[in-house]
C-alpha cells in the first residue's frame, strides 16, 4: 500500500533537488515513492514555477499523494495546491519545513539590495510583500508545519527576543491555527535532514486518513 505513495519534495530558494535527498532517501527506505521538483527563482517567475507544479501535482493526483516543501518551497506547494482546478484531487497533506508564511523580515530588510533581486528575482519579491503572500488562500488540506528555533535571539538578532530559526522567526511560520504546528531546534538551512524532521515526514506520509 506504501508503494502507491507518492511525494513531493520542493526545495527551498537558492538551493537545488540535493538539497532535499537525504529526506528523499529516508522516504523511500520507508516504502514510499518520493519525487523531487525543481526550479530557479533568478529566471523563473513564480507564476511559471507554479504552472509546473500543479502540471506534476495533476499527474500525481492519480493516486495517494503528499507534498513537502522547505521554506521558500512550501509557500510555492501551498500556492501551487490553492491553485488546482476544482477537478484534480489535492494531496492527502502539505507539510512544510521552515516555511514563511508571511513575509520574512530579512527579504523586507534585503529587498533593496541589488544581489537580492538578481539572485531571487519574483520570488523574492513574493517574500518581500506581505501582500502577495496574504492573497494565497490557507491550505484547505491537512497541514503540517516545522518551524526552527535555533537561531540568535537578543539585541543584537534581527529578530529581537523572537525564536527564529537564523532566516525566519517561529511567528513568521504560523498559519491561521488549524495547522499542526511543530517547533524543533533548529537552523534553517538543513532542517529537513534532522532526523526529527525525517522522522515527522516519514510518518505523516504513512499516516492514512479513513
Amino acid at each position: 500500500m506504501a508503494l502507491r505513495t507518492h511525494i513531493l519534495l520542493v526545495h527551498g530558494m537558492g538551493r537545488t533537488p540535493l538539497s532535499m535527498w537525504r529526506l528523499s532517501s529516508s522516504l523511500r527506505r520507508a516504502g514510499l515513492t518520493p519525487e523531487l521538483f525543481a526550479y530557479a527563482t533568478a529566471w523563473q517567475s513564480v507564476d511559471g514555477i507554479l504552472r509546473r507544479l500543479q502540471a506534476r501535482l495533476t499527474v500525481m493526483a492519480a493516486g495517494d499523494y503528499v507534498v513537502v516543501g522547505h521554506s521558500l518551497g512550501g509557500l510555492l506547494l501551498r500556492a501551487a495546491v490553492a491553485g488546482l482546478p476544482s477537478d484534480v484531487r489535492p494531496p492527502r497533506r502539505i507539510i512544510m519545513i521552515g516555511t514563511p508564511n508571511h513575509s520574512p523580515r530579512l527579504a523586507r530588510r534585503f529587498e533593496r539590495f541589488w544581489w537580492y533581486r538578481l539572485m531571487n528575482g519574483d520570488a523574492g519579491d513574493l517574500l518581500a510583500s506581505e501582500s502577495r503572500i496574504a492573497r494565497i488562500p490557507p491550505p484547505s488540506i491537512p497541514c503540517t508545519v516545522i518551524a526552527g528555533t535555533r537561531g540568535i535571539s537578543g539585541p543584537w538578532s534581527p529578530f529581537g527576543p523572537e525564536q527564529n530559526d537564523g532566516m525566519v522567526s517561529v511567528n513568521e511560520t504560523r498559519l491561521d491555527g488549524t495547522e499542526e504546528w511543530i517547533a524543533l531546534p533548529l537552523r534553517h538551512p538543513f532542517m529537513m535532514n534532522d532526523r526529527r524532521v525525517r522522522a515527522l515526514v516519514r510518518d505523516r506520509c504513512v499516516e492514512r486518513t479513513t
